[in-house]
Formats: C-alpha cells, structure tokens, sequence
C-alpha cells in the first residue's frame, strides 16, 4: 500500500457507515438464533463462542498482570486458560469471572459500534483480538479455529461490500449476545445434573466464598441483560 493511501484507509476504518435495511437486521437475528438452536449446528458454532469465553479469561489474566501461559482450544468446544500469579486475589477473581461474561459483552461492545455506524471499525478490531489470541493459542486445533474465524472476518472485510459487510457484522454481533446466554443456562443444567465443581462458578467460589450460585446468577444477569441492549441497540428502539 502507498504511504499516501492511509489517510483513505484509516477515513474507511474509522469512518461511518450506513445502517442497513431494518429487514437485513432481521435475517441476521434468524441466521443467528438458528446458529445457537439446533444441537449438531451449535455444536459447531459453539467453537466461537468458546474462543470469546478463553479470550476474556486471556485478555482479563494480562490486564491484571498476570502471565498468560497459553490457551488451549478443544474440538468438543471445551477449553483452557493457563495463567501464572497469585492463586488469590483481585486478579486471578477477575480472571475467573471473565470467561462466561466475554461473548456477551464482545457483542454488547459490537452491538454500539454498529449502533454508531462503525461496521468497518468492528470488523477489523475483531480481527485484530483474533490476530492477538492466535499468538496465545498451544494446540493444533485452537490455531486452526481461529484462523478460520479470523480468515472469514478478513475475507468479508477486503472481498466484500457494504452491505455483505453489514449483514456479516450483524449476524456476528446477533450470535455473541445469543451464543453468551446459551452456555449459562448449559453451566446450570450441568451442575444440577453432575455438580461440575471445577466450573468457573465453583472456583469463584472457593476464591471469594460467594456461593457458586450467586456467581451463576451474576452470568445470568450479565448474559441476559447483554442480550437485551444490545438487541435494541441493533434494532434502533
């Protein structure tokens, strides 16, 4: 690219857009429930979901100064965060509660950049926080999903226009508010069942001595209330 064509690229990253069709904003709210229905479908897409869940602990373990290890993604869309600090405190809490709470706030976070008619700036931060993960990822197939999703977002962004843009960014943004809730209710449905004492719910709880349930609830609140405005920030209400 020639020096004298940044100011163009940076005027079309960080400039506005215009908002699509209301009936563009629909389709992607279907294709996006459709995404998260299903369970041989969502079995699928979860993948995403799981890189936005490891990702928030990732990024929350080094903005507290701890040290990020590596993350491990897994084909039966299960992962893992490995940090080094302290085993206690402010840090490694926060760390813990990141995970459930990040695909719903990344798409709170996308549904006002849409909302403000940055849909260019959207994709491109994503594909920054992709770039960035994939540097912490450990194992083949952790590398091979984000570069996936990475690739489909640097596709859209370059091959495409406006409007394939929009409707990608906001099926996108429609799937995380969705795709965060999904697992919460997945996470309670578990621990009835089986007690998953190591959940993220049952560590916070051995860290705070806040019952695990009240974590749970707190997931629940976030996930939910995520979901709600952010879709009427997507539907212009």
């Amino acid at each position: 690219m020639h020096p004298t064509d940044l100011p163009g690229l940076w005027h079309r990253v960080l400039g506005g857009q215009p908002s699509p069709e209301r009936w563009v904003v629909l389709v992607a709210l279907l294709l996006a429930l459709l995404g998260v229905g299903p369970r041989p479908l969502w079995h699928l897409t979860r993948n995403a979901v799981t890189i936005a869940h490891e990702g928030g602990h990732g990024l929350v373990a080094l903005l507290t100064g701890r040290r990020l290890d590596g993350i491990r993604l897994h084909s039966d869309t299960s992962g893992l965060t490995v940090s080094r600090g302290r085993p206690t405190g402010p840090g490694m809490i926060l760390t813990a509660a990141a995970g459930y709470v990040a695909p719903s706030l990344l798409g709170l976070g996308g549904a006002w950049l849409l909302a403000a008619h940055h849909i260019t700036l959207l994709l491109w931060a994503a594909t920054a926080l992709l770039l960035l993960l994939l540097i912490m990822v450990r194992n083949a197939y952790g590398i091979f999903t984000v570069l996936v999703t990475g690739a489909a977002f640097v596709l859209v962004s370059w091959l495409t226009g406006p409007q394939a843009q929009s409707f990608f960014a906001y099926t996108a943004v429609w799937f995380l508010l969705l795709g965060g809730v999904r697992p919460v209710f997945e996470l309670q449905g578990k621990r009835r069942r089986e007690g998953a004492y190591d959940s993220d719910p049952d560590q916070l709880a051995r860290l705070t001595h806040v019952p695990a349930g009240l974590w749970l609830l707190l997931f629940f609140a976030v996930s939910l209330g995520s979901l709600v405005a952010g879709g009427r920030w997507l539907l212009g209400l």
